[in-house]
This record gives C-alpha cells, structure tokens and sequence, in this order.
C-alpha cells in the first residue's frame, strides 16, 4: 500500500525551486539568475538540501517545472511519445484537440512541435535540481558524512533518470552536470564535439548510477527514494540500451531473487522483489508493492492540487465515466488483437491482426485471450472496475478515428473517487486526477528485460523460464476480470469469480521453445508488448532493438499503420502516414533549444539526422 510519509510534492518543489533555485531556468533550460527571498547561504543546511532534493524528486512527475509547469506533454508516463508514437494507443479525443499530438502519432512531428519542448524542458530542470543538492552539499555543515553520502547518491541517481529519459527521446543530447551554472557562463552546454560529431553520454550516465549503487542504502526510510537495488535495476537498463548484455545481466541476476532467480533486490522497505496481482500495478490502494522498483508517486487532496499523475490527466474515458473527460490515449485496435491466442494459449504473434478485430461492433473476433486485455484497456461489454460495463462509444470521444477501447491502467475504481481521486477545485478537472503511481520500473519489466539478455547470450532454458514467471502470472485466475460480480478495489480482484468476462485462455511457452533464437526474441519482445501495453514503452523498446538500423522499428510501424488504415482511426484519414526508417526512430531536438543555444554564431547544439 502507499505510505503517506515521503511524497514529491508540487508545493514542497516550487517553495524551492521558485523561490530559491540555484540554478533554473530562463531563455533555456539552464540559463537562469537565482530567484526569490532566499539566499544560497540559507541552503547550507540540512533542511536546505533536503528541500532541494525533494524539489528533485518531484520532477519524476515531469509538471510544476519552473519553465514548463504543468503540461500534458511532459508527463512521466510518456504516454504521448511511447504508447501514441509506438502503436499502443491512439491520441484520442478529435483530431483538432491537442492537435500537436496528431504530428507525433502520425510520425510526421519536426523540431517546432511544442511537446518536445516541454519535454525537454523538464528533463533538464530536473537534471539541474539534482545538480542543486550535489552543489549544495558540499556547503553543508549539519550532516553527517553518512546522510550525505545517501543523499547524494540519491542526486546521482535522479541526475542519471532524467538524462537517460533524454538520450531514449532524443539520442544526441547534452549532459549537464554541477559545474553548468549561470554565474560560470556555461549554460550553452553542446551535444557535439570540436569536430562537429555527437557526444556520447552514455558513459556520463553509467557513471552516475554506478555511484547510486555503491552508496544508496539497502532501505530507505520514506517510501519512493530510490535504494541500492533500484539503482542497480537501472543500471542494468542503461548496459541494455546500450546492446551491453553481458553487462546488463550481471546487474538484473543480483536482483532477482528466490524464486526467480538468486540474486537479493528488494523494495526500498524490505520486501524482496516478487510479482504481485497484476492489478495491484495500477492501483493506488496496492501500489508500492513488492514489484514497484521506482515509481513517481503520486497524491491527492494534499492542498496541491496538481500532485495526481497530472500528466495523464486527458487519458480517461470521456463522458460519464470515471473522470467524465478526455477521451486521450485510446487503446489501438491492432493492440487489442494483439492479445489473441491460439489453441496452445500462446499469442499468435505473426497473424494477430489478421481476421476478425477484437470488439468489432460488426463481426467480432469470437476466439481466445489473453486475459491481459481487459486489466490494460475497456473494452464494451466488460466490466470496467465497479462501474459496469464498458459502453459501448460513449467513452470514446471520436469512435470514427479512434476504435472502440478506453485507458484503464491509470484509472481509479468507482468506490475510490473522491479519496484516490481529487476533490480540489484548484484544477481544471480533478476527477482526471488520482493516486495511481507512475510506474517507471517494476519486477514484471527486469524479467522480461533479463529473458532479452539471456537469449542474445544464447542461454535459452533461462530465457523461457523467465518469461514464463511472467505468463504464470498472467494465467493465474484470480486476478482476471468477471462478470456479475462485484469488484474489491482494496483487493484488485472481483468477489465472485465464476464467469470470466471473456473467453480467456493463457499457457506458458513449452519447454524447448526458445530453442530458435529468431522465434525466442520474437515472443520476448511481444511478451513486453502485451505486458506493459500502455505504460508509455513500446515506442522506445522498438528504437532499442531496431539500433539503427531501420529493420526493425520502420517495418512494424508501417505494418500498423496499413493494418489501421481499414480501421476507424486516424489512420483512415491520414492514409499516407509513414514512418521514416533512420530518422523517425529519434525525436528532432526542440528548435527552440537549438535557437537559443546557437543564438551567437556557434553551433553547440546540433539537430538529429534528417530534420
């Protein structure tokens, strides 16, 4: 359950970071006077640099950044970037509303799409209120050595977050470290060398969860501070994004312990890594549970306002429903097929989008599922929590260009409104604001990251076990959806368990399948498909397998896109989007960061291949 004892809250980092920032930002990112009543002299203390670290934590959320506030676009989830660009989601809502993001689901976005900017924006506020506590702590008088040596890891380890959220956006990226400060006159800091080529901050970023690891604690005393092994989790996903697996799996096997492995993560409170009820992920009466790694944690009805997963608040069904408004980030048509078996209960992963689409109002598919589909998405006809049925079109804004499916994976229970859902008035639209953390790693993705490794390292038998933990899971009856039962929001799961919603079938792989590598990384990677549909991945998972390479990414997009193209989606409308292979893979870095960093002449910041 969510401890209320340690929270990244709005208030917390603006009385910090407004008034008091050492270093903020004005015309960039970084380039910025100090502001406010506060002296840096008043920071040298302890309860100082704690406020400057808390002020960091919270820009996990990506809003209350002091350039950006709080903004759709920046929002931790990336769900605009991952699910919409990766082919999870659909934008939502018409196509005139947040209509920048139509450039982004389409692939068609250049370097003025104002979602970039937030973006950036608020990775590099948060970059540099981390380099805040690092610059204050060595001024610190009233801590002693070991409370500083753990907060500063914590610096490091949030320092490394936000840069390695950049480097998966943009690739070519600037690494701004303590000595970028306004009063040195370094602010332009370049994304290239004195030949003109890329920098590579991958090492910078290795460097800094490395000394996360070595000095973070075991536990923390608040809930939501990274520990050791969420340092450890990490660095591991840096080694893999650089095709590092060797690496890679060194750090995942000294985390995941009995009985998946023989490693000794735990949560930052003690309890040794393990999966949970898959709903309890999505869940803020159940999350921080024992598969919660880090997350951004969320809050309600704290005086905020806006301390909610606020950059998810256009994602919930529209009309009369939970929220009552956006109708954003549908789920796509090809995901849902996406969650069809075979008789072996195994998904079908080359045929999937072929025959009959899933909940088509007209001839639907009447086969198997895997029941993952209705905790990731609504779907008509299923329940959706305790407020009945999904409706069929109600939820969904503009049914002629986006499908039939609502989010779900953000979304709070009926019986939860009003305590995990936000009764302040200070906000636009507070019922779209609950206590469901953001999950940005947890248990589920290190053994499907971990089963990546192995099998690139050709250990097979391993691979599939780990993968299986993970389809057990998905298997296990419990925790499916039922219908004419109530719902237990405290429990995740339905009281009567007799008639499940759908015509669900899961099995794991059988031994030996993983024995043909191509076959075993194709299921792998679809595995994390189906697993973390929604949580704002695919888009980056594709561009990390395809390295570069144009094979992989370019080739399933445009498969989704022809796929869409006979569907009510924007697809039908834009029939000539494309994705663009060994370009659209990165983000075009902001032009206006780059107008400001060149302003006088010098080109420190360098746009991405083919923008």
């Amino acid at each position: 359950m969510k401890l209320r004892t340690f929270q990244f809250r709005l208030t917390a980092a603006v009385s910090v970071s407004t008034l008091v920032l050492v270093l903020a930002c004005g015309k960039n990112f970084l380039d910025k006077k100090p502001l406010g009543a506060f002296s840096p002299d008043q920071l040298y203390n302890a309860a100082g640099v704690s406020g400057l670290l808390v002020g960091a934590y919270h820009m996990v959320s990506g809003e209350g950044g002091v350039t950006s506030g709080n903004n759709y676009a920046s929002g931790a989830s990336n769900w605009a970037f991952g699910s919409v660009a990766g082919g999870d989601s659909y934008k939502g809502s018409t196509p005139s509303d947040q209509g920048d993001v139509v450039f982004i689901e389409t692939w068609a976005y250049n370097a003025n799409n104002p979602y970039f900017n937030f973006k950036w924006q608020a990775l590099y506020d948060g970059a540099q209120r981390a380099n805040d506590v690092i610059r204050t702590m060595a001024k610190v008088t009233d801590l002693d050595d070991a409370s500083k040596k753990i907060m500063l890891a914590e610096a490091y380890f949030l320092r490394a977050h936000f840069h390695f959220e950049a480097k998966k956006m943009w690739n070519n990226v600037p690494f701004v470290d303590e000595t970028i400060t306004y009063v040195a006159n370094n602010t332009n800091v370049p994304n290239i060398d004195a030949s003109g080529n890329y920098v590579d901050i991958w090492p910078k970023i290795e460097a800094d969860f490395q000394k996360a690891v070595n000095d973070l604690p075991e536990k923390q005393p608040q809930v939501g501070r990274a520990n050791k092994s969420a340092a450890i989790a990490y660095l591991g996903k840096v080694y893999l994004y650089e095709h590092k697996y060797a690496l890679a799996k060194a750090q995942f096997d000294k985390i995941i312990p009995a009985p998946y492995g023989s490693g000794n993560g735990q949560t930052n409170y003690g309890l040794p890594y393990h999966l949970v009820n898959f709903e309890d992920n999505f869940n803020a009466a159940t999350d921080n549970s024992a598969e919660s790694i880090f997350a951004y944690q969320s809050v309600v009805n704290d005086g905020s306002g806006t301390n909610g997963n606020y950059g998810d608040v256009l994602g919930f069904p529209n009309s009369a429903g939970p929220g009552g408004c956006c109708g954003f980030n549908n789920p796509s048509i090809s995901l849902a097929n996406s969650y069809k078996t075979g008789a072996d209960g195994l998904p079908m992963l080359d045929t999937y989008n072929s025959g009959p689409t899933v909940s088509d109002p007209a001839t639907p598919y009447t086969g198997t599922l895997d029941p993952r589909i209705d905790l990731t998405m609504g779907r008509p006809g299923i329940p959706f929590f305790d407020w009945g049925p999904t409706p069929t079109n109600t939820w969904v804004r503009d049914p002629g260009s986006n499908g039939y499916f609502s989010p779900k994976k953000n979304v709070y229970a009926k019986s939860q409104q009003g305590v995990l859902s936000s009764t302040e008035t200070s906000f636009w639209g507070p019922t779209q604001l609950d206590a469901n953390n953001v999950n940005l790693i947890r248990f589920a993705d290190v053994l499907l990251w971990a089963a990546e490794c192995e099998i690139e390292l050709n250990n097979s038998d391993r691979a599939l076990a780990l993968v299986n933990f993970v389809r057990n899971r998905a298997a296990d009856p419990s925790g499916w959806v039922y219908k004419g039962s109530d719902y237990d929001a405290g429990a995740g799961k339905y009281k009567v368990q007799v008639a499940p919603a759908d015509n669900y079938l899961i099995k794991p792989y059988p031994a030996g399948a993983f024995a043909d590598k191509t076959y075993a990384l194709k299921a792998i990677r679809f595995e994390r498909k189906l697993e973390l549909a929604m949580e704002g991945t695919r888009f980056f998972d594709l561009a990390r397998w395809d390295n570069g390479t144009g094979t992989v990414m370019a080739p399933e997009l445009n498969a989704f896109a022809t796929a869409e193209r006979q569907r009510p989606t924007i697809f039908a409308i834009n029939t000539s989007a494309t994705f663009t292979p060994k370009k659209n893979e990165y983000f075009p870095i902001p032009q206006q960061q780059i107008d400001i960093e060149n302003a006088f002449g010098t080109v420190n910041l360098k746009q991405n291949q083919g923008y």
